[in-house]
C-alpha cells in the first residue's frame, strides 16, 4: 500500500546560525557553550515563543523556527539582533556571539514535528549571507511586509540558491545604521532607462542598442531637474522580464523608460516608451526613425521627449545647451561602443582588446575624449589587476592619454572622470585628478562613477568623511551596480582610516561577497581583524590575499593604495604587518 501525499502548508521559516562558533569553541569550548545557551534559554526561545513562533530544530550552534505571520518572523529577528547587540556592547571579540538570519516564506513539507523542502533550505542560504548582527529576507517576505511593517530594506539584488535553478531575491534589513544604496523615492524627478531590446537580426547587434542606452541614459543625467539611475544598475535588469513597479521599488525611481532599438543596414528605429512605476501607467510613447548618420539626433530627440514628458517647465535653451554629440565619425563611435563592451567584462584578455578597440577609435578621431578616458581607465584595471608588464612605460602611455582625455573633454564627464582618476591613480597626479572629477561632477552630477572615484580620491587625500559621502551617493544613483563591492570598499577604507574598524569591517566583507578576490576588501579584512585580536582571521585574509596577488607587501602598499597622508598609510601598513602580511 503506497504512502499518502506529503502534508504541505505555507510558512515564514527563521533560520538563526551563530557567527565563528568554531573559533569562539577552540579558544574556550565550555564558555562558548554556556553563554550559547544562555541566550538560548534566557532570549531565544522567550522571543520565538512571544512572536506566537515555535523551535523545530536545533542544528549545534543554530536554530530553525517556524511563524504562521511574517510580520511576526521579521520582527522577532530585528528584536533577537538587537538584544544580541545589547548583550555583545563592550565585550571582547573573543567572547561575542553574533548571529546572522535568515527568512524566507515558503512552502514546506511536513515531517512529524520538523520541516523540509524549498521553503526551509531557502532561509538557511540567506542566512549563510547576512553578516554579522544582520537579517536577510527573500523576496516573498518583502512582498508580504509591504505596508504591515515600517522597516527600511535594501534590495541586494537576486541570488543563487544551491540546489534551486530560479535565482532568489534579497534584501537586506536596515539595522546596522551604516548608509547604504536604496532610500526612498527623491524629491526631484527620478527615473532609470532600462537596457533596450534588440530587434535587429543580427544578435551581436547587443552592443549598438546598448550603446543607444548608454547615451540616452548620459543625455538624460546631464538634466540636474533629474535624478537619473546609473546604467550599470538598470542593466541588471536585461534580458529579463520586469514588473516596473518592483523597478521602481528596487531602483527608488517614480519613471522607468523601456524601449528598442532596429538597425537595419543605414537605417535606425528607436522606440520607447515613458511608464511611471506608482502606478503602472504608460504616459508616453513614440518612435524615431532615421538614417546612421542621424543616431545621435534620434538619441537627443528621445531624452528630449522624455524630459519634456516628466518636467514640463524645463527650459529648452537648458535641454539645447545638454546636447553633445560624441564624435562626428560613425565608425570611431563603433569602435568605443565594442570598446565599453569589451571592458566591462574586466579580464585580462577583454581589457587588452579594448584598449585596441579605444585606440582605433581615437585614431579615427583624434578629437574623441570619452574614447581616450575610457583607453586611460584600461590602464586602471591593469595595475588594479598586477597586469601591467612595464610600469613605467605605461605610466608614461597612461599621463599622455589621460592628459588627451581632460584636454579635449571639457564638458565630457565620462572623459573627464576616466581621465582624472587614471592620472590619480596610475600617474600619482592625485590633486590634478581630484580637480578633473571635481569638474565632472560640476559637468554631470548624476554620474555614479564620478561620485565613486572622488570618494576614491578624497580617501587617499585624507578627507575620510567627505569621500564615505561620496561613496554613498555613488551607491544610491547605482543601487545595484556590478561596481558595487568597488564603492563599499573604498568606503570600508575610509571608515578604517576613520578609526570605525567595525563598520570597515562589515563593508568589507560585504564587498567580498560579491568579489571574493577584491585585494582592497580583503586588506582591510585583514587589518580590522588584527587589531581586534581575532588573529586566525587576519592570517585567513592574508593568505587569499598572497595566493591572488603574491607580490603583496607592506613595503609594496603605497602603490596599490596610494595613501597621501604618511599617518593613514603607517595606520594601515601596521595593521597589516600585525595580520602577516610580509615586509
Amino acid at each position: 500500500m503506497s504512502e499518502g501525499p506529503a502534508h504541505r502548508h505555507l510558512a515564514a521559516i527563521l533560520v538563526a546560525d551563530v557567527v565563528g562558533y568554531s573559533r569562539l569553541m577552540e579558544q574556550d569550548e565550555v564558555d562558548a557553550f554556556e553563554r550559547l545557551r544562555a541566550h538560548r534559554k534566557e532570549l531565544f526561545e522567550p522571543e520565538i515563543e512571544g512572536h506566537r513562533g515555535r523551535i523545530f530544530k536545533l542544528v549545534g550552534d543554530g536554530l530553525l523556527a517556524e511563524f504562521h505571520s511574517v510580520v511576526d518572523a521579521v520582527h522577532c529577528a530585528v528584536v533577537l539582533q538587537n538584544a544580541m547587540a545589547k548583550r555583545n556592547a563592550g565585550l571582547p571579540d573573543v567572547r561575542r556571539i553574533d548571529l546572522r538570519v535568515g527568512i524566507n516564506l515558503g512552502d514546506v513539507i511536513v515531517d512529524g514535528d520538523d520541516l523540509q523542502g524549498d521553503g526551509v533550505n531557502i532561509a538557511a542560504r540567506l542566512q549563510a549571507l547576512a553578516h554579522a548582527g544582520g537579517v536577510i529576507v527573500s523576496g516573498t517576505v518583502y512582498d508580504h511586509l509591504q505596508g504591515k511593517l515600517d522597516l527600511p530594506l535594501d534590495f541586494i539584488g537576486e541570488q543563487r540558491v544551491k540546489n534551486l535553478q530560479r535565482l532568489v531575491r534579497a534584501y537586506r534589513v536596515r539595522l546596522d545604521g551604516i548608509p547604504t544604496s536604496i532610500p526612498q523615492l527623491p524629491e526631484k524627478p527620478s527615473i532609470a532607462v532600462l537596457p533596450f531590446e534588440n530587434l535587429s537580426s543580427d544578435p551581436e547587434q547587443d552592443y549598438f542598442a546598448d550603446g543607444m542606452v548608454e547615451e540616452i541614459t548620459t543625455a538624460l543625467s546631464r538634466m540636474r531637474w533629474l535624478f537619473v539611475i546609473a546604467r550599470n544598475s538598470s542593466f541588471t535588469y536585461k534580458g529579463r522580464s520586469v514588473d516596473v513597479k518592483q523597478v521602481g521599488r528596487e531602483l527608488g525611481v517614480r519613471y522607468v523608460l523601456e524601449g528598442s532599438v532596429r538597425k537595419a543596414g543605414n537605417r535606425v528605429r528607436i522606440a520607447g516608451q515613458l511608464i511611471d512605476t506608482s502606478t503602472g501607467a504608460h504616459i508616453w510613447a513614440d518612435r524615431f526613425d532615421g538614417g546612421i548618420e542621424d543616431v545621435f539626433d534620434l538619441q537627443d530627440q528621445v531624452a528630449t521627449s522624455v524630459v519634456g514628458t516628466i518636467v514640463p517647465k524645463l527650459e529648452q535653451v537648458e535641454i539645447e545647451r545638454a546636447k553633445r554629440k560624441p564624435t562626428e565619425n560613425l565608425d570611431a563611435y563603433d569602435y568605443y561602443l565594442r570598446g565599453i563592451a569589451a571592458v566591462r567584462q574586466d579580464t585580462r584578455d577583454t581589457v587588452s582588446e579594448a584598449l585596441k578597440l579605444f585606440r582605433r577609435a581615437t585614431e579615427l578621431d583624434p578629437d574623441f575624449a570619452s574614447a581616450f578616458g575610457m583607453a586611460a581607465w584600461c590602464y586602471v584595471r591593469r595595475k588594479t589587476n598586477g597586469w601591467t608588464s612595464d610600469a613605467e612605460k605605461e605610466k608614461a602611455e597612461t599621463a599622455q592619454i589621460a592628459r588627451r582625455a581632460v584636454e579635449l573633454g571639457k564638458d565630457d564627464a565620462v572623459a573627464l572622470t576616466f581621465g582624472g582618476f587614471s592620472l590619480a591613480y596610475v600617474v600619482g597626479r592625485i590633486d590634478d585628478g581630484a580637480a578633473m572629477i571635481d569638474r565632472a561632477l560640476a559637468t554631470n552630477p548624476n554620474l555614479a562613477s564620478a561620485w565613486s572615484y572622488s570618494g576614491w580620491i578624497r580617501t587617499y587625500r585624507g578627507e575620510v568623511e567627505r569621500a564615505i559621502e561620496d561613496q554613498v551617493r555613488a551607491m544610491r544613483l547605482s543601487p545595484l551596480d556590478a561596481l558595487m563591492y568597488n564603492m563599499q570598499g573604498g568606503a570600508a577604507l575610509a571608515h578604517f582610516l576613520a578609526g570605525r574598524h567595525d563598520q570597515a569591517l562589515l563593508l568589507a566583507e560585504q564587498a567580498l561577497r560579491d568579489q571574493p578576490g577584491y585585494g582592497t576588501a580583503l586588506r582591510i579584512v585583514a587589518a580590522c581583524c588584527a587589531l581586534a585580536g581575532r588573529h586566525k582571521d587576519a592570517e585567513e585574509a592574508i593568505t587569499r590575499l598572497r595566493l591572488l596577488d603574491p607580490t603583496s607587501r607592506v613595503s609594496s602598499l603605497s602603490d596599490r593604495i596610494p595613501l597621501q597622508r604618511a599617518e593613514d598609510l603607517e595606520k594601515l601598513k601596521a595593521a597589516l604587518r600585525r595580520a602577516g602580511l610580509p615586509e
